[in-house]
């Protein structure tokens, strides 16, 4: 099997794109946190959701609320991608009608907390060492019954990966998650 010769400028924009230069090569998959200023009107996230749909694109977290101006709201995207795919999805978001503005959050330094609820099979003997590994992961109690826990916790993804695993052992019973929110951080004069 021959393999094919490629220009430096090929094996650039490969790299550039993420995209394997030899075959058997992994393609370079990044997750990006994409925030979009939309219009706040009937259907304009349903028309987010298609085009991701509609191109085939991974949404890995979906989070949308009204902004300080109640006629725009802040879509939060949580997806994944090699470059390329991510360029699509940015320039496709910029093309819907009702998109205001749209911004690669891994492009800038950002905070990004996620909030979720756990519930955990709790026997009475093993309640306060739940708790203190709660407190480790700053959550707090939010429900008991005779046989459960059910405990809140906010924080970047990873923490709640975190908690979510250390429970384990404990027996997680359920978990809602809220998926991703995330704001750039202001960038400091002298930046």
């Amino acid at each position: 099997m021959s393999t094919k010769t490629l220009t430096p400028q090929q094996i650039y924009r490969k790299k550039a794109d993420g995209l394997p230069i030899n075959p058997g090569d992994e393609t370079l998959v990044q997750r990006h946190i994409i925030s979009v200023l939309l219009e706040n009107q009937s259907g304009s996230l349903n028309r987010v959701l298609n085009m991701f749909a509609a191109r085939g694109f991974n949404l890995e977290s979906v989070a949308v609320g009204e902004t300080e101006d109640p006629s725009v709201s802040r879509l939060t995207l949580a997806t994944s991608g090699n470059t390329k795919v991510i360029r699509q999805i940015l320039r496709q978001l910029n093309r819907l009608v009702e998109t205001l503005e749209v911004t690669d959050l891994n492009d800038a330094d950002y905070v990004e907390r996620e909030i979720c609820l756990i519930r955990v099979r709790a026997l009475a003997h093993q309640r306060s060492e739940l708790r203190d590994t709660l407190e480790m992961f700053e959550g707090k109690v939010v429900d008991i019954t005779p046989e459960t826990l059910m405990f809140e916790v906010t924080g970047p993804t990873k923490k709640i990966k975190a908690l979510i695993h250390v429970l384990g052992s404990y027996g997680v019973l359920d978990v809602a998650r809220s998926g991703r929110v995330a704001l750039a951080r202001p960038l400091i004069h002298g930046d």
